[in-house]
């Protein structure tokens, strides 16, 4: 078995700054931030576990793609909600949908690559 070594570590990044952000919104930031900053910290940190899930399973491309597309919508979709929260730009609330589509979309092609037959080894 061999990890998406380049998954894994975007994952492993993610998952730190999910960690800096959870711990900003609850120890530095202000009533108003703190939820926006919570949420997008629980759902970067769960989509770069999902990564990491990926980058180790050693299975088909499909997986790795999954992987790619939560972790990149976890990330856009926690960076769209700081910059709501800190840098106060409701306008990037735009963003938001498209992190959470890439993570929906994560979950169905993982649930795809599963549904697939394995290639058979000879």
């Amino acid at each position: 078995m061999t990890m998406d070594r380049p998954l894994a570590l975007f994952a492993a990044l993610s998952g730190a700054m999910a960690v800096a952000l959870g711990a900003f919104a609850a120890h530095g930031a202000g009533p108003q931030m703190k939820s926006l900053l919570t949420t997008g910290a629980h759902y970067q940190g769960l989509h770069a576990v999902f990564a990491l899930v990926c980058a180790s399973a050693g299975r088909p491309a499909l997986v790795g793609i999954a992987g790619w597309a939560g972790a990149a919508g976890g990330l856009i979709f926690a960076l769209a909600l700081s910059a709501i929260a800190v840098l106060d730009l409701s306008a990037i609330g735009v963003v938001a949908p498209v992190g959470g589509l890439l993570m929906i979309a994560g979950w169905l092609i993982l649930a795809v690559a599963i549904l697939r037959p394995a290639p058979h080894q000879s």
